[in-house]
C-alpha cells in the first residue's frame, strides 16, 4: 500500500536474524550502513527506479513482481499517505533469485483507467487460462478507493482496464489467492488512508475519522476476503470479514496495534494449513495467523518481519526453487518513507510450522 508519517523509525533493541545469508544478502563490507548503524540484510532488486510493495508470482518458470512505482510528486507526509501520488505500474521480473532483473514497461497507467483520478498503490496479479490479470487500487473522481482489474495476454503487460472497479469493491490491498481446486479468492482492505474504516456500516460515510474507529475494547477492523467470479473479474459473494483470533479465541481489539490488522493482505499456503498474513501498520512489523481454509477464522500466531528502515513493509511469500522467499521493502536508497526499495530474503519454518523471525537487519 502506502505509508504514513514524515519519520524513520529507527530499530530498537538487540534483534537477530533468522536464517543464514540469501543471495540477495552482501558481506558488511560491501553494504551501507543503515540509520541504526548496523547493515542491511539484502540489498535493493533494482535501483533505476523506486518500488514498493512488491507481489511475486511465478509465471511460465519465471519470477515476475508486481510492485507499487514510487515518485516524488511534492507532496508533504501526512497520515493519509497524500505524499504516495503513484501513477503507474513497472513489472519486475527474473530467471532466478539473485540474478538479473529485468524492469518492464508501463504495465498500466492511471490515465489508462477510465474511472480512476489517482494513487495507483499496492498491486497484485493472477493468472487463469491464458490471461494474467492485475489487480490495483486507485481513488475515483470522488477521492473514493475501490479496487480494478486490467487483463494481458503477456505477465508483464501492457494491460487493459475494465472500464469500472469490480462492482462492491472499496478501500485498497488486493491480493489474489488461487487454492489447489482452482478457485481464487480476493483479500483486501487497509485502515487510515486505505478507508476501511469509512466502510464500517456497509456504505462509504466520509464523516468517520481518518485513522480507525478509536474502539480500542471492540473487535479491531480487519480485512476483507471474496471468492472471485470465474471470470476473476467481480466477487462471487458478499465480501465477509477476515476475523484473527488471539490465543484467547477471541477476535484481536482495535486498542492492540501490536497484532491488529493495518493493511497488505497476502495469503500463502503451506500443506494444509493457509497463512494469512499482514502489516501491523504503525507499530511497523509483519504478521501472520494460520486457519485451515481460506476464510479463516484464523489464530494469530506471531511477527515474521521485524521493522524496516521507513515507516513499514507490505509483502509477499513466495516458493521458488524447492525455498521459499519473502518480498519486502524499505527505503534504504532514499531514507525517505515514499521513495522505497524491494527486497528479497529466505523465509524459514520451524518443524511445527511456525515462521522464523527475520530481522532485516544485521551486524
Amino acid at each position: 500500500m502506502r505509508r504514513l508519517f514524515g519519520f524513520t523509525l529507527p530499530v530498537v533493541g538487540a534483534l537477530m536474524a533468522a536464517g543464514p545469508a540469501t543471495a540477495q544478502d552482501k558481506p558488511a563490507d560491501q553494504n551501507p550502513v543503515a540509520l541504526n548503524g548496523k547493515h542491511f540484510l539484502s540489498q535493493p532488486l533494482v535501483t533505476e527506479i523506486y518500488t514498493a510493495d512488491p507481489s511475486a508470482h511465478v509465471f511460465d518458470g519465471k519470477i515476475y513482481v508486481y510492485p507499487s512505482h514510487d515518485i516524488d510528486a511534492g507532496i508533504p507526509d501526512d497520515d493519509l499517505g497524500s505524499q504516495y501520488a503513484m501513477r503507474d505500474y513497472r513489472v519486475l521480473s527474473m530467471d532466478t533469485i539473485g540474478g538479473k532483473v529485468t524492469i518492464g514497461g508501463v504495465a498500466l497507467s492511471v490515465e489508462q483507467v477510465p474511472w480512476a483520478k489517482e494513487f495507483m498503490w499496492a498491486p497484485d496479479a493472477a493468472y487463469k487460462n491464458g490471461t494474467y490479470y492485475l489487480y490495483f487500487p486507485a481513488k475515483d473522481k470522488k477521492g473514493v478507493f475501490h479496487i480494478g482489474v486490467a487483463t494481458s495476454d503477456k505477465p508483464a503487460g501492457p494491460f487493459k482496464a475494465e472500464a469500472k472497479p469490480i462492482p462492491g469493491s472499496f478501500s485498497i490491498d488486493p491480493a489474489v489467492f488461487t487454492d489447489a481446486d482452482g478457485g481464487s479468492y480476493i483479500y483486501f482492505g487497509g485502515i487510515w488512508g486505505g478507508q476501511l474504516q469509512k466502510w464500517a456500516k456497509g456504505h462509504y460515510d466520509a464523516s468517520v475519522g481518518d485513522t480507525d474507529l478509536k474502539q480500542d475494547d471492540k473487535p479491531a477492523l480487519t480485512a476483507k476476503v471474496a471468492k472471485l467470479s470465474p471470470d476473476m473479474k467481480t466477487f462471487a459473494e458478499k465480501p465477509r470479514d477476515v476475523v484473527i483470533l488471539g490465543q484467547d479465541g477471541k477476535p484481536l481489539l482495535g486498542g492492540d496495534h501490536e497484532r491488529r490488522f493495518f493493511e497488505a493482505s497476502w495469503m500463502y499456503k503451506r500443506g494444509a494449513t493457509y497463512y494469512f498474513t499482514y502489516s501491523t501498520g504503525d507499530t511497523h512489523f509483519l504478521a501472520y495467523a494460520t486457519g485451515d481454509n481460506p476464510y479463516g477464522p484464523f489464530k494469530y500466531q506471531g511477527h515474521f518481519l521485524l521493522p524496516v528502515q521507513g515507516w513499514t513493509t507490505h509483502h509477499s511469500i513466495v516458493d521458488w526453487d524447492g525455498k521459499t522467499w519473502l518480498f519486502y521493502a524499505d527505503n534504504q536508497l532514499s531514507g525517505k518513507n515514499h521513495l522505497r526499495n524491494v527486497k528479497v530474503t529466505e523465509l524459514y519454518f520451524n518443524a511445527d510450522g511456525s515462521i522464523q523471525t527475520v530481522d532485516p537487519f544485521m551486524p
